[in-house]
Parts: structure tokens; sequence; C-alpha cells
């Protein structure tokens, strides 16, 4: 199938509906979190309500980076010295202790992923021990069969420590990139040279990891239109079998670093406009898969495949083939999923420690799912990986009547239809190739939480 048949852009409808909302890698989102929540109670809820028949997915946050990066909106820290990951890492696995303590369960691992700040900003050494404590506490596959990855900067890998991570068990890696102009790249403090990016990732091939993705970013300072075509046509070339191309929000009140790039220099909204445009035209004229939103894939990849056989799901690290999974994250402000609990812990690296140790938790908020929110969630969940859902699907799942629990949704989609974004029958919600690129406004319609008639604030815009 031609997947351009499958996306169409309509400028008009962009501007009418381009608010803030929204991406739903939860629902209820993280603004729903309570800090009043007791801790004790979450875990015991989560504790409660998980499936422990079901596979594990982990989530482990290294902070620090040795440079800022002006545009990052990441938990991190930064800071030259090497020393400070040490004590990080011991806390963390005290943290890890506890955690198997609850939800091990000697379920297998099938999902492991290391973000940050910058993953490899710790030793080989470290890596080595933060994989054989993992070992110990989890059943992580041995088989090379887990989906096993990591966030890679370019500036901050070589060659041994790629050789390493192959070694202990990781096989998909996650490089960010973000633009290949020069100006952009100084212009945001990461000046790294395509040929860097270029043979780490060939090592990467060469060393067998099953899974490369690269990260862009479009809206950065002195991007135009012609610059970001070139960095397209070179990432190209590189041939990655996943890409991730970002939306870049300006909020310097939120996130100080972003106040080193200056207002004026940013392209225009019609600017952006057009670059995603051409973004998503030349990646899928290359081939590539349009999964939602900023996702793009292989056709053999397996988030395109589970895309084809309706098994995509999305979580906090976005678009998974791993639907089953409970999530346990660890480190500082990573956000778990068990059962039908969600919480965060502390978003200070001092906050996060002095809880593990006094506390043997770092828990800062959280929220437990009411029977609404799943109901709510498994819709929102179906329509953003697979851009339509079967109504009689949620009212067997759930017992309900899918007109008569969502009436005043469905009047809301009616709207929607009108501008040509969902086409609605008794039996199913399709989202239109004009609705897709708006996938999260019509997600909307569907959350309990926010107003309906008016933009959210705390959210980036939808395209």
């Amino acid at each position: 199938m031609n997947q351009n048949n499958l996306i169409k852009w309509d400028l008009d409808l962009i501007r009418r509906y381009d608010l803030s909302g929204p991406r739903y890698t939860s629902y209820p989102t993280a603004i729903q979190f309570d800090p009043k929540l007791s801790a004790t109670d979450l875990v015991r809820t989560g504790q409660q309500t998980a499936d422990l028949n079901t596979p594990l997915s982990l989530y482990v946050h290294i902070p620090f980076c040795a440079h800022v990066c002006y545009y990052c909106a990441c938990n991190k820290v930064i800071t030259r010295n090497r020393k400070k990951a040490q004590p990080y890492l011991d806390t963390v696995y005290k943290e890890m202790v506890q955690l198997s303590e609850w939800y091990s369960n000697d379920r297998i691992v099938e999902q492991l992923h290391l973000g940050g700040g910058t993953p490899t900003f710790i030793s080989n050494d470290q890596m080595i021990e933060l994989m054989q404590k993992l070992r110990e506490n989890f059943k992580l596959l041995d088989d090379d069969s887990g989906d096993y990855s990591i966030e890679i900067d370019p500036r901050e890998v070589d060659h041994e420590m790629l050789k390493v991570l192959r070694d202990i068990g990781f096989n998909r890696v996650s490089f960010g990139v973000q633009d290949l102009e020069l100006k952009v790249q100084e212009a945001v403090n990461r000046v790294q040279p395509v040929e860097e990016i270029a043979d780490v990732l060939n090592e990467s091939r060469r060393l067998g990891f099953r899974s490369i993705n690269i990260d862009l970013i479009y809206g950065l300072p002195h991007q135009t239109l012609g610059s970001f075509t070139k960095t397209l046509d070179t990432i190209i070339d590189l041939d990655p079998d996943r890409l991730s191309v970002f939306n870049y929000a300006h909020m310097p009140d939120r996130f100080r670093s972003q106040s080193h790039i200056k207002t004026e220099d940013l392209p225009s909204p019609e600017t952006k406009l057009a670059i995603l445009e051409t973004t998503i035209s030349k990646l899928i004229d290359a081939g590539y898969v349009y999964i939602g939103m900023d996702h793009f894939a292989k056709p053999d990849d397996e988030l395109a495949l589970a895309q084809l056989s309706g098994k995509l799901h999305r979580n906090f690290q976005g678009y998974t083939t791993h639907s089953d999974c409970d999530l346990v994250a660890m480190g500082v402000s990573s956000i778990s999923q068990i059962g039908d609990v969600y919480y965060q812990n502390e978003h200070d690296i001092a906050l996060y420690s002095a809880a593990v140790e006094t506390r043997d938790n770092a828990i800062k908020r959280g929220v437990t799912l009411t029977l609404d929110d799943r109901i709510r969630r498994a819709v929102i969940t179906q329509l953003i990986c697979h851009f339509q859902l079967h109504k009689k699907d949620i009212e067997d799942q759930f017992e309900i009547s899918f007109a008569e629990y969502f009436n005043e949704e469905l009047l809301e989609l009616e709207k929607l239809t009108g501008d040509g974004l969902v086409v609605l029958t008794n039996d199913s919600i399709e989202v239109t190739p004009a609705g897709r690129l708006l996938i999260r406004r019509i997600c909307m319609a569907f959350d309990a939480y926010i107003p309906k008639q008016s933009p959210t604030k705390g959210f980036s815009r939808i395209i």
C-alpha cells in the first residue's frame, strides 16, 4: 500500500486544530499525577492489580551529561565530573532491590531501556556492573531475544563501548542527531560531524545491533526547509531502521538551558510546517512507514509489523510492541506503570537519593486508575496506535454500550467528521488521512480531564 495515500496534508485543518495537547504516552497523563497520594498505597495497588503472568519492561534513567544541549527538556545533571556517577548508581541499586521484591516474581524482562541524560556517561565497567545488578534482581533474557535498547550521544561513545554494550545484552541503539547543519548545531551547543555519526552507526551495524534509531528535531534555530532537507537526505543514506522526528517546543521559562536560544533565530511557524510536510513525504518516499506522530520505521521493523497486526502499544517510552508488560522504572524522575497505577520518582537527584536511603522508595506523585480511566485509556491507545477503533472490542472488554457510554464524545467527534478528520459508523471510528497528523486532537475528545473547547496548558502543540 502506498503510504502517501494514508496521509493527507491539509494546511487549513492543521492551522485550525494545532492547539496544545497531550502526547498520550499515558492516560491519565502525568499532569494528573497527585503528590498527595501515599506511596505505600500506590505500591500496594500496583501489586494487587498487576498480572504476575505477564512479562516486564524495565527503564533506568541515567541523568548525567558532560555538555548541555540548549534545546533539551529532559531531566539531566550537567557535569564533567565522572565520579558523580557511582554514588548515583549505588542508590539506583538500592532502589532496584526494593523494586525487585515488589514486582519481579520471576517475570521475564522482555524490554529494557536506558535513557537520560546520557547513559554512556558512565564507564564501561559501570555499565557492566549495572547490567549485572539488573540480572541479579530481574529475570533478563540471555538469548538476545529481548528488546534491550539504549540512548546514545554519538559524541559520547567509541567502538570499545559499543562492543561492551553488545556483549552485555543490548541489541538496539538510538542515536541523538537532531540536525546535521553546522550553524544549527552551534546554536544549540551540539556540534557533531556527520562522519562521527556514520562511524558509530556503521560500527553498531557491524556488531549486530538489530535495530538502529536516529532522533531528529525540527524547529531548531537557523533551520530552513533547504537545510533540513539536506539533513534528511544524509540520514536516509545512513539507512537507520527507525526515525523519530520531534517538534522543538521553545519554553525557556520552564527549561533554563533554552534561554540560550534566541527566539528570533527560530524558524517561523510556516517554515516548521513546511519542514514537517517535507519530512513526512521524503521518508515515505524512501520506504519508511509512518507509524504515527513523530515515528517512522522500515516496513519489516517490529513497530511497523505490530501496527499492521493490530498489536502496537504506547507507553512512556513511546510506541512499543510490548502491550502486555508492566513498566518498572528506576532512577531520578522515572515513571512506572504497574497494574492500575502510574507513579513518578523525585525529580531532583538529591531528593531522589535521600528518599531511597530513608524510606526505600523515591515516589513523588502518582495516580490510581479508575474503571473510567481504563476504558478511556483503551480507546485512546487504540486510536493513537492504529488510527481506527472497532466499538465492539471496547464493549466486549469492558461490558459497556459504546454509544451510551461515549454519547457526548461521539457528538464531539461528529464535529470533526465535518472537517474530514474522522469517519464514524455504527461499528467503528476511522481516522482519515487528514486526521492522522492531528491524532492527538482526536484522542482529546475522549480525555475526561481537559476542557473540550479550549487550548490546554502544560502540553506542547500538536504539530
